[in-house]
């Protein structure tokens, strides 16, 4: 597992130099939620592609 600090440091380092502490919030933010979605999908299980499509379909409007 890759280290905080690490972590941060390269997000940093890709974001622009005029980026706004308001932009490394919400990068912070998004690698966060992804990170908390692998791991529930991980732990709880995930469902593929076809399943998802096939549960939608009924949602679908033509």
């Amino acid at each position: 597992m890759i280290n905080v600090k690490s972590e941060v440091s390269q997000l940093l380092n890709k974001l622009p130099d005029n980026c706004t502490i308001e932009d490394v919030q919400y990068h912070l933010y998004v690698i966060e939620k992804i990170r908390k979605g692998i791991e529930s999908a991980e732990s709880n299980g995930a469902l593929d592609q076809k399943e998802v499509e096939k549960r939608l379909k009924k949602w679908r409007i033509k």
